[in-house]
């Protein structure tokens, strides 16, 4: 056989056919790249369509956001910052370890500004028995019918709740590509008070105000059990601010036991001029402080108009927060190294308020 250029059998053109046009044999009539593969399977995060680059995206959407709010403040215009405060005081000064559920507050899914989406069985089933107020019920078209299911659909029904089939795709996108097991609520934007609202509230049952304000807290399990000891001890509401602090959420709500249907929870554009405002209006102001002078159990304005300032879990109260309170208490602790929670804290502190303020307590 005569060989033809380098090596090649004569007659034999590039690629995978020779030059009579048929397949060169063993290639299948395909060309040396085209036998080559196509490498590796690239990570999940990188595969277009796949509910971990989806989740990645958005991600990388939000942290755009997130440093375009921090430049425009930097320029002197109004706008986001950064999810951690400056200017805290040292952490052994403030109430409560950081827990395993706290996050930086944000204006993302969940933060009381926009519905939020709970998944999953057991999440949408414990949102339902917590009363969270709901706006609709999305089902998979073939879910498969267990004892939680039945009692979703139960307590729908019973609520009045719409029930809406939605498939898979719409499932993924309406959940952001979380573990949905088929079921998701769509929970009520939460409407908050004006901070004014609150000192009216108690003015208008005869009573002196007592207002719970957060200074940082940013786990929404907190907020919910700030206001559930708020609601057990007489108290006429709960101040956040609108940066940097837990929102009204799902987990609010089931952590507030119901107590957020009762309670309400304001929001304030700056708490520090908010905490001002009260001051004008002649309501005292105590700040939670783990080196403050004076102990809770031993506060003299308890049976007055009263405003309980509690620092965020692990950091306590922010600098400008401490110097506008009028007094800074303490909850007297055995051990110096340990701390308490921010909903602990709080209840602690409501319960000795409330000794002063209820006859017999």
């Amino acid at each position: 056989m005569s060989r033809g250029g380098a090596g090649r059998p004569a007659g034999a053109g590039r690629g995978g056919r020779t030059k009579s046009g048929k397949p060169r044999p063993g290639t299948g009539g395909y060309g040396k790249r085209r036998l080559e593969g196509k490498g590796p399977t690239p990570p999940a995060r990188e595969r277009p369509g796949h509910p971990a680059q989806r989740r990645a995206a958005a991600a990388s959407r939000d942290r755009a956001r997130g440093e375009s709010r921090d430049s425009g403040q930097a320029a002197g215009r109004p706008g986001g910052g950064s999810n951690r405060s400056a200017g805290r005081v040292s952490e052994g000064s403030g109430y409560g370890a950081r827990t395993s559920g706290d996050r930086p507050a944000g204006r993302a899914r969940g933060a009381g500004d926009a519905p939020e989406v709970v998944a999953g069985r057991n999440a949408v089933l414990e949102s339902l028995r917590a009363r969270v107020p709901v706006t609709a019920l999305y089902a998979g078209p073939r879910l498969d019918s267990d004892e939680r299911v039945r009692e979703v659909i139960r307590l729908a029904a019973d609520a009045g709740i719409p029930m809406i089939e939605a498939g898979r795709p719409e499932l993924d996108r309406l959940t952001g590509g979380a573990v949905h097991q088929g079921l998701a609520l769509r929970i009520r934007p939460y409407d908050y008070a004006h901070p004014d609202d609150l000192v009216a509230r108690a003015r208008a049952a005869g009573q002196a105000p007592l207002i719970v304000a957060l200074d940082g807290v940013t786990d929404p399990r907190n907020l919910g059990a700030i206001v559930r000891s708020v609601a057990a001890f007489g108290g006429h509401g709960v101040l956040i601010p609108a940066r940097r602090s837990a929102r009204v959420s799902a987990g609010s709500w089931k952590a507030s036991a119901g107590a957020l249907a009762r309670v309400p929870v304001a929001e304030a554009p700056n708490l520090v001029r908010a905490l001002t405002s009260y001051q004008e209006a002649g309501l005292f102001v105590v700040g939670l402080d783990a080196g403050g002078p004076t102990v809770i159990s031993d506060l003299e304005v308890a049976d007055g108009p009263l405003v309980l300032v509690i620092g965020s879990e692990g950091r306590g109260l922010s600098r400008l927060a401490a110097q506008r309170c009028d007094l800074l208490a303490r909850i007297p602790v055995t051990a110096a190294t340990e701390s308490l929670n921010a909903g602990v804290a709080a209840g602690i502190a409501l319960h000795e308020v409330a000794r002063h303020r209820i006859p017999g307590a």
